[in-house]
Protein backbone atom coordinates (compact mmCIF):
# COMPACT_ATOMS: atom_id res chain seq x y z
CA UNK A 1 0.00 0.00 0.00
CA UNK A 2 1.62 3.58 -1.54
CA UNK A 3 2.66 5.38 1.96
CA UNK A 4 2.28 9.38 2.10
CA UNK A 5 5.97 10.18 4.02
CA UNK A 6 6.00 13.87 4.93
CA UNK A 7 9.62 15.02 5.49
CA UNK A 8 10.96 17.81 7.39
CA UNK A 9 7.87 18.09 9.95
CA UNK A 10 7.91 20.60 12.31
CA UNK A 11 6.47 17.94 14.66
CA UNK A 12 3.59 19.54 17.20
CA UNK A 13 2.00 16.57 19.74
CA UNK A 14 1.04 19.02 22.39
CA UNK A 15 3.23 17.86 25.04
CA UNK A 16 6.85 18.90 23.89
CA UNK A 17 8.40 22.08 21.67
CA UNK A 18 7.98 21.20 17.75
CA UNK A 19 10.69 19.23 16.66
CA UNK A 20 12.34 18.26 13.10
CA UNK A 21 11.16 14.60 12.26
CA UNK A 22 10.22 12.92 8.90
CA UNK A 23 5.91 11.53 10.03
CA UNK A 24 4.71 8.18 7.57
CA UNK A 25 1.08 7.61 7.37
CA UNK A 26 0.47 4.19 5.98
CA UNK A 27 -3.41 3.25 5.92
CA UNK A 28 -5.43 4.74 8.64
CA UNK A 29 -2.46 4.92 11.39
CA UNK A 30 1.22 6.53 11.70
CA UNK A 31 3.40 3.88 10.64
CA UNK A 32 6.84 6.03 12.11
CA UNK A 33 8.47 9.23 12.87
CA UNK A 34 11.84 9.52 12.78
CA UNK A 35 14.23 12.34 13.67
CA UNK A 36 17.67 12.72 13.89
CA UNK A 37 18.77 10.89 16.53
CA UNK A 38 16.81 7.92 15.27
CA UNK A 39 17.86 7.85 11.91
CA UNK A 40 16.80 7.71 8.73
CA UNK A 41 13.19 7.18 7.29
CA UNK A 42 12.94 4.47 4.49
CA UNK A 43 10.76 4.62 1.64
CA UNK A 44 9.20 2.74 -1.52
CA UNK A 45 9.21 4.49 -5.12
CA UNK A 46 5.37 4.02 -4.85
CA UNK A 47 5.28 6.32 -1.52
CA UNK A 48 3.73 10.22 -1.82
CA UNK A 49 7.38 11.70 -0.12
CA UNK A 50 6.19 15.65 0.38
CA UNK A 51 8.75 18.16 1.74
CA UNK A 52 7.16 20.08 4.33
CA UNK A 53 10.16 22.49 4.68
CA UNK A 54 9.43 22.97 8.42
CA UNK A 55 5.44 23.21 8.26
CA UNK A 56 3.55 21.69 11.15
CA UNK A 57 2.36 18.08 11.65
CA UNK A 58 -0.05 17.89 14.56
CA UNK A 59 -2.78 15.74 15.87
CA UNK A 60 -6.30 16.78 15.07
CA UNK A 61 -8.52 18.46 17.46
CA UNK A 62 -11.63 17.80 19.57
CA UNK A 63 -14.61 19.68 19.74
CA UNK A 64 -15.66 18.69 23.48
CA UNK A 65 -18.91 20.51 23.77
CA UNK A 66 -21.17 20.63 20.41
CA UNK A 67 -24.79 20.82 19.68
CA UNK A 68 -24.72 19.73 15.93
CA UNK A 69 -28.57 20.96 15.08
CA UNK A 70 -28.35 24.21 16.56
CA UNK A 71 -29.23 27.21 14.43
CA UNK A 72 -29.45 30.66 16.16
CA UNK A 73 -30.83 28.78 18.93
CA UNK A 74 -32.88 31.25 21.28
CA UNK A 75 -34.31 33.66 18.67
CA UNK A 76 -37.42 32.06 18.68
CA UNK A 77 -38.99 30.16 21.46
CA UNK A 78 -40.27 27.14 20.76
CA UNK A 79 -40.22 23.47 22.19
CA UNK A 80 -36.90 22.48 22.35
CA UNK A 81 -35.85 20.15 19.67
CA UNK A 82 -39.16 21.40 17.68
CA UNK A 83 -37.24 24.18 16.40
CA UNK A 84 -36.96 22.73 12.85
CA UNK A 85 -38.25 19.34 11.25
CA UNK A 86 -35.88 16.29 11.99
CA UNK A 87 -34.99 15.84 9.04
CA UNK A 88 -33.81 19.69 8.59
CA UNK A 89 -32.03 19.07 11.68
CA UNK A 90 -29.92 15.94 10.31
CA UNK A 91 -29.05 18.09 7.20
CA UNK A 92 -28.07 20.61 9.25
CA UNK A 93 -26.52 18.33 11.55
CA UNK A 94 -24.26 16.59 8.58
CA UNK A 95 -23.29 19.81 6.86
CA UNK A 96 -22.17 21.23 10.62
CA UNK A 97 -19.97 17.95 11.60
CA UNK A 98 -18.21 18.17 7.89
CA UNK A 99 -17.65 22.29 8.79
CA UNK A 100 -16.09 21.01 12.28
CA UNK A 101 -13.75 18.41 10.13
CA UNK A 102 -12.51 21.31 8.14
CA UNK A 103 -11.73 23.74 10.52
CA UNK A 104 -9.03 21.32 11.11
CA UNK A 105 -11.12 18.91 14.25
CA UNK A 106 -11.31 15.58 13.67
CA UNK A 107 -13.10 14.39 16.49
CA UNK A 108 -16.32 15.75 18.17
CA UNK A 109 -18.04 14.71 21.87
CA UNK A 110 -21.80 15.63 21.51
CA UNK A 111 -23.77 17.65 24.43
CA UNK A 112 -27.09 16.93 23.15
CA UNK A 113 -29.01 16.67 19.55
CA UNK A 114 -32.15 16.07 19.47
CA UNK A 115 -34.07 13.19 17.11
CA UNK A 116 -31.24 10.70 17.14
CA UNK A 117 -29.53 13.25 14.83
CA UNK A 118 -26.19 12.41 16.33
CA UNK A 119 -26.25 8.68 15.84
CA UNK A 120 -27.59 9.04 12.21
CA UNK A 121 -25.17 11.39 11.15
CA UNK A 122 -22.25 9.14 12.70
CA UNK A 123 -24.03 5.53 11.20
CA UNK A 124 -24.51 8.25 7.31
CA UNK A 125 -20.50 8.65 7.61
CA UNK A 126 -19.84 5.29 8.56
CA UNK A 127 -21.19 4.42 5.19
CA UNK A 128 -19.96 6.71 3.52
CA UNK A 129 -22.76 8.90 2.75
CA UNK A 130 -21.78 11.71 4.46
CA UNK A 131 -18.11 13.33 5.38
CA UNK A 132 -17.41 14.43 9.12
CA UNK A 133 -14.94 13.66 11.91
CA UNK A 134 -15.15 10.38 14.78
CA UNK A 135 -18.51 11.35 16.54
CA UNK A 136 -19.22 10.78 20.35
CA UNK A 137 -23.22 10.90 20.16
CA UNK A 138 -25.32 12.62 22.35
CA UNK A 139 -28.93 12.51 22.37
CA UNK A 140 -31.93 14.24 24.17
CA UNK A 141 -31.38 16.39 27.13
CA UNK A 142 -32.26 14.47 30.24
CA UNK A 143 -33.63 16.38 33.37
CA UNK A 144 -36.64 17.09 35.52
CA UNK A 145 -40.08 18.72 35.04
CA UNK A 146 -39.79 22.44 34.55
CA UNK A 147 -35.98 22.47 34.24
CA UNK A 148 -34.69 25.08 32.07
CA UNK A 149 -35.30 23.29 28.41
CA UNK A 150 -38.50 21.62 30.03
CA UNK A 151 -39.38 25.80 30.09
CA UNK A 152 -38.74 26.35 26.48
CA UNK A 153 -42.80 25.97 25.87
CA UNK A 154 -45.51 27.84 28.17
CA UNK A 155 -47.46 24.44 29.63
CA UNK A 156 -50.79 25.39 28.34
CA UNK A 157 -49.47 24.18 25.02
CA UNK A 158 -49.02 20.59 26.34
CA UNK A 159 -46.93 19.68 23.22
CA UNK A 160 -44.08 18.71 24.93
CA UNK A 161 -40.89 18.15 23.39
CA UNK A 162 -39.89 14.73 23.67
CA UNK A 163 -37.70 15.02 20.45
CA UNK A 164 -35.56 17.24 22.59
CA UNK A 165 -36.14 16.40 26.23
CA UNK A 166 -36.59 13.28 28.35
CA UNK A 167 -38.37 14.30 31.34
CA UNK A 168 -37.75 12.43 34.53
CA UNK A 169 -39.16 12.66 38.17
CA UNK A 170 -37.25 10.04 40.67
CA UNK A 171 -34.60 7.73 40.38
CA UNK A 172 -36.08 5.20 38.60
CA UNK A 173 -37.31 7.49 35.52
CA UNK A 174 -33.49 8.48 35.08
CA UNK A 175 -32.36 5.41 35.03
CA UNK A 176 -34.96 4.64 32.39
CA UNK A 177 -34.23 7.00 30.52
CA UNK A 178 -30.52 6.99 30.12
CA UNK A 179 -31.09 3.32 29.11
CA UNK A 180 -33.19 4.20 26.50
CA UNK A 181 -30.74 7.06 25.08
CA UNK A 182 -28.08 3.67 25.51
CA UNK A 183 -30.56 1.71 23.50
CA UNK A 184 -30.85 4.54 20.99
CA UNK A 185 -26.92 4.79 20.01
CA UNK A 186 -26.15 7.33 22.53
CA UNK A 187 -22.58 7.22 23.87
CA UNK A 188 -22.68 10.01 26.08
CA UNK A 189 -25.89 11.54 28.47
CA UNK A 190 -26.53 14.97 29.13
CA UNK A 191 -27.59 16.25 32.36
CA UNK A 192 -29.31 19.39 33.16
CA UNK A 193 -28.42 19.18 36.68
CA UNK A 194 -27.90 23.53 37.60
CA UNK A 195 -29.18 26.31 36.32
CA UNK A 196 -26.94 29.17 35.22
CA UNK A 197 -24.67 29.80 32.16
CA UNK A 198 -26.67 31.81 29.82
CA UNK A 199 -30.24 30.16 31.02
CA UNK A 200 -32.50 31.46 32.91
CA UNK A 201 -32.84 29.18 36.33
CA UNK A 202 -30.08 30.77 38.69
CA UNK A 203 -26.68 28.88 38.57
CA UNK A 204 -27.40 27.98 42.57
CA UNK A 205 -30.30 26.01 41.84
CA UNK A 206 -30.18 22.41 41.67
CA UNK A 207 -32.52 20.87 39.23
CA UNK A 208 -32.56 17.69 39.61
CA UNK A 209 -31.41 15.83 43.71
CA UNK A 210 -28.13 13.79 44.05
CA UNK A 211 -29.77 10.79 44.10
CA UNK A 212 -31.40 11.48 40.47
CA UNK A 213 -27.60 12.73 39.06
CA UNK A 214 -26.66 9.57 40.84
CA UNK A 215 -29.20 7.14 39.50
CA UNK A 216 -28.01 8.52 35.92
CA UNK A 217 -24.78 8.21 36.39
CA UNK A 218 -24.71 4.36 37.23
CA UNK A 219 -27.31 3.65 34.58
CA UNK A 220 -24.68 4.76 32.29
CA UNK A 221 -21.65 3.28 33.70
CA UNK A 222 -23.27 -0.12 34.14
CA UNK A 223 -23.67 -0.10 30.10
CA UNK A 224 -20.74 1.18 29.03
CA UNK A 225 -21.78 5.35 28.28
CA UNK A 226 -20.50 8.83 29.72
CA UNK A 227 -22.53 11.24 31.62
CA UNK A 228 -21.63 15.16 31.25
CA UNK A 229 -23.61 17.78 32.83
CA UNK A 230 -24.56 21.42 32.68
CA UNK A 231 -23.11 22.59 36.35
CA UNK A 232 -22.62 26.07 37.62
CA UNK A 233 -21.93 26.01 41.42
CA UNK A 234 -19.48 24.65 43.11
CA UNK A 235 -21.60 22.65 45.88
CA UNK A 236 -23.11 20.98 42.25
CA UNK A 237 -19.73 20.26 40.89
CA UNK A 238 -18.41 18.55 43.58
CA UNK A 239 -20.96 16.48 43.76
CA UNK A 240 -21.39 15.56 40.31
CA UNK A 241 -17.32 14.57 40.43
CA UNK A 242 -17.71 12.18 43.52
CA UNK A 243 -20.67 10.58 41.63
CA UNK A 244 -18.36 9.74 38.45
CA UNK A 245 -19.68 12.44 36.37
CA UNK A 246 -17.05 11.94 32.82
CA UNK A 247 -17.62 15.70 31.83
CA UNK A 248 -18.15 19.20 33.97
CA UNK A 249 -20.14 21.62 31.16
CA UNK A 250 -18.67 25.11 31.68
CA UNK A 251 -18.49 24.85 35.22
CA UNK A 252 -18.99 27.99 36.51
CA UNK A 253 -17.46 28.36 40.44
CA UNK A 254 -14.62 25.96 39.86
CA UNK A 255 -13.03 26.59 42.85
CA UNK A 256 -9.96 24.65 44.69
CA UNK A 257 -12.00 22.11 46.03
CA UNK A 258 -12.93 21.57 42.41
CA UNK A 259 -9.57 21.19 40.91
CA UNK A 260 -8.47 18.72 44.20
CA UNK A 261 -11.59 16.73 43.29
CA UNK A 262 -11.38 16.77 39.50
CA UNK A 263 -7.24 16.10 39.34
CA UNK A 264 -8.07 12.89 41.68
CA UNK A 265 -10.82 11.68 40.21
CA UNK A 266 -10.24 12.36 36.17
CA UNK A 267 -13.68 14.51 35.79
CA UNK A 268 -12.93 16.65 32.48
CA UNK A 269 -13.60 20.13 32.67
CA UNK A 270 -15.31 22.04 29.62
CA UNK A 271 -14.92 25.89 30.44
CA UNK A 272 -16.75 26.97 27.55
CA UNK A 273 -15.84 30.62 27.59
CA UNK A 274 -16.46 31.52 24.33
CA UNK A 275 -19.97 32.13 24.13
CA UNK A 276 -19.88 34.54 27.35
CA UNK A 277 -17.09 36.57 25.74
CA UNK A 278 -19.21 37.02 22.29
CA UNK A 279 -22.24 37.64 23.90
CA UNK A 280 -20.35 39.98 27.00
CA UNK A 281 -19.11 42.18 23.36
CA UNK A 282 -22.22 41.55 21.19
CA UNK A 283 -24.74 42.66 24.14
CA UNK A 284 -22.40 44.45 26.07
CA UNK A 285 -24.00 47.26 28.68
CA UNK A 286 -27.30 45.02 29.40
CA UNK A 287 -28.17 42.90 32.47
CA UNK A 288 -28.00 39.34 31.02
CA UNK A 289 -23.57 39.86 29.07
CA UNK A 290 -23.10 41.72 33.31
CA UNK A 291 -24.12 38.72 34.61
CA UNK A 292 -21.41 36.40 32.93
CA UNK A 293 -18.90 38.93 33.66
CA UNK A 294 -18.32 37.74 36.73
CA UNK A 295 -17.95 33.68 36.11
CA UNK A 296 -15.88 34.39 32.75
CA UNK A 297 -13.21 36.33 35.12
CA UNK A 298 -13.20 33.74 38.01
CA UNK A 299 -12.74 30.55 35.50
CA UNK A 300 -10.37 32.24 32.90
CA UNK A 301 -8.38 33.30 36.43
CA UNK A 302 -8.49 29.70 37.53
CA UNK A 303 -7.59 27.57 34.69
CA UNK A 304 -3.77 27.77 34.20
CA UNK A 305 -3.50 26.37 38.10
CA UNK A 306 -6.69 23.85 37.26
CA UNK A 307 -4.12 22.46 34.22
CA UNK A 308 -1.40 22.56 36.59
CA UNK A 309 -3.01 20.43 38.99
CA UNK A 310 -3.76 17.90 36.84
CA UNK A 311 -7.51 18.90 35.55
CA UNK A 312 -8.28 17.21 32.07
CA UNK A 313 -9.37 20.54 30.53
CA UNK A 314 -11.49 20.64 26.98
CA UNK A 315 -12.48 22.92 24.41
CA UNK A 316 -16.26 23.54 22.77
CA UNK A 317 -18.76 25.83 23.21
CA UNK A 318 -23.07 26.63 22.25
CA UNK A 319 -21.89 27.34 18.57
CA UNK A 320 -24.98 27.52 16.84
CA UNK A 321 -26.85 29.92 19.27
CA UNK A 322 -27.91 33.07 18.20
CA UNK A 323 -24.97 35.50 17.59
CA UNK A 324 -22.31 32.92 18.02
CA UNK A 325 -22.33 30.83 14.51
CA UNK A 326 -21.02 27.00 13.97
CA UNK A 327 -17.77 27.46 12.26
CA UNK A 328 -16.00 29.76 14.90
CA UNK A 329 -14.65 26.76 16.60
CA UNK A 330 -11.04 27.33 16.04
CA UNK A 331 -11.57 31.08 17.75
CA UNK A 332 -11.59 29.43 20.88
CA UNK A 333 -7.92 28.48 20.86
CA UNK A 334 -6.52 32.46 21.34
CA UNK A 335 -9.06 32.91 23.83
CA UNK A 336 -7.48 30.71 26.33
CA UNK A 337 -4.02 32.30 25.83
CA UNK A 338 -5.03 35.63 26.05
CA UNK A 339 -7.65 35.58 28.75
CA UNK A 340 -6.16 32.84 30.37
CA UNK A 341 -2.66 33.13 30.31
CA UNK A 342 -1.90 29.47 29.12
CA UNK A 343 0.84 28.93 26.61
CA UNK A 344 -0.59 27.58 23.34
CA UNK A 345 1.07 24.52 23.93
CA UNK A 346 -0.93 23.87 26.93
CA UNK A 347 -3.92 24.65 24.46
CA UNK A 348 -3.23 22.41 21.80
CA UNK A 349 -2.58 19.73 24.64
CA UNK A 350 -6.24 20.80 26.30
CA UNK A 351 -7.67 19.95 21.87
CA UNK A 352 -5.57 17.39 21.59
CA UNK A 353 -4.51 14.76 23.88
CA UNK A 354 -7.12 16.08 26.60
CA UNK A 355 -9.66 15.33 23.57
CA UNK A 356 -8.96 12.06 22.63
CA UNK A 357 -8.85 10.87 26.02
CA UNK A 358 -12.18 11.95 26.99
CA UNK A 359 -13.44 10.51 23.76
CA UNK A 360 -12.08 6.91 25.27
CA UNK A 361 -9.01 7.32 22.58
CA UNK A 362 -6.23 7.85 24.94
CA UNK A 363 -3.13 6.05 23.79
CA UNK A 364 -4.40 5.60 20.03
CA UNK A 365 -5.21 9.61 19.14
CA UNK A 366 -3.90 13.18 20.44
CA UNK A 367 -0.39 12.58 19.33
CA UNK A 368 2.06 12.03 16.54
CA UNK A 369 3.59 8.71 17.67
CA UNK A 370 4.22 5.38 16.23
CA UNK A 371 1.13 3.24 15.92
CA UNK A 372 -1.48 6.31 16.65
CA UNK A 373 -4.04 6.65 14.45
CA UNK A 374 -3.63 9.19 11.30
CA UNK A 375 -5.88 11.91 12.46
CA UNK A 376 -3.94 14.96 12.25
CA UNK A 377 -3.59 18.22 10.27
CA UNK A 378 -0.47 20.05 8.39
CA UNK A 379 -0.29 23.58 9.19
CA UNK A 380 1.73 26.27 7.29
CA UNK A 381 3.00 28.05 10.49
CA UNK A 382 3.77 27.05 13.66
CA UNK A 383 0.65 27.06 16.49
CA UNK A 384 3.09 27.06 19.28
CA UNK A 385 4.08 30.27 18.42
CA UNK A 386 1.50 31.89 17.25
CA UNK A 387 -1.94 30.09 18.14
CA UNK A 388 -3.96 31.66 15.71
CA UNK A 389 -2.33 30.75 12.64
CA UNK A 390 -5.14 27.76 13.47
CA UNK A 391 -7.80 30.08 13.05
CA UNK A 392 -7.34 31.08 9.58
CA UNK A 393 -8.69 28.03 7.69
CA UNK A 394 -6.39 28.47 4.67
CA UNK A 395 -3.52 27.55 6.78
CA UNK A 396 -4.92 24.09 7.12
CA UNK A 397 -3.00 22.65 4.01
CA UNK A 398 -3.72 19.07 5.33
CA UNK A 399 -6.47 16.89 7.36
CA UNK A 400 -6.48 13.26 7.51
CA UNK A 401 -9.05 11.97 9.51
CA UNK A 402 -8.09 7.91 10.13
CA UNK A 403 -5.74 7.95 7.18
CA UNK A 404 -8.20 9.55 4.71
CA UNK A 405 -7.42 13.20 3.41
CA UNK A 406 -10.26 15.50 3.26
CA UNK A 407 -8.25 18.31 2.81
CA UNK A 408 -5.36 17.61 0.37
CA UNK A 409 -3.10 20.75 -0.60
CA UNK A 410 -0.09 19.35 -0.11
CA UNK A 411 0.69 19.60 -3.82
CA UNK A 412 0.84 22.76 -3.59
CA UNK A 413 3.97 22.70 -1.63
CA UNK A 414 5.59 20.35 -4.16
CA UNK A 415 4.88 23.21 -7.11
CA UNK A 416 6.02 26.16 -4.55
CA UNK A 417 9.47 24.03 -3.81
CA UNK A 418 9.97 23.40 -7.81
CA UNK A 419 9.19 26.73 -8.20
CA UNK A 420 11.93 28.41 -5.62
CA UNK A 421 14.34 25.81 -7.60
Amino acid sequence: MPRTVLLNANVLDGRNPGRMATVVVEGNRIAAVTDASGGQASWDDADRLIDLAGRTVMPGMVLAHYHATYKDLGLTPSPFGLEAKPALQSIRAASNYRLALDCGFTGVISAGSPNGVDVAVKQAIAEGAAQGPRIMTCGRDVGTTGHTNDKSFPSHWQIGASGGLAICDGEDEFRRAVRQEIKDGVEIIKIFATGGHGVPAPADQWQLSPAELAAAIQAADERGAKVRAHLSNSAAILTAIELGIHIVDHGDGFDQACIDAASKSGAFLAPSLHFPKVMMQMAAGTAYADAMRDDFDQMAAILADADAAGVKILLGDDYGAYGFDHGLYAEELPLYVEHAGVSPLTVIRWATVNGADAMGLAGQAGEIAPGMLADLLVVDGDPSADIRVLCDRDNLLAIFRDGVAYKDDLDAIERLAIAAE
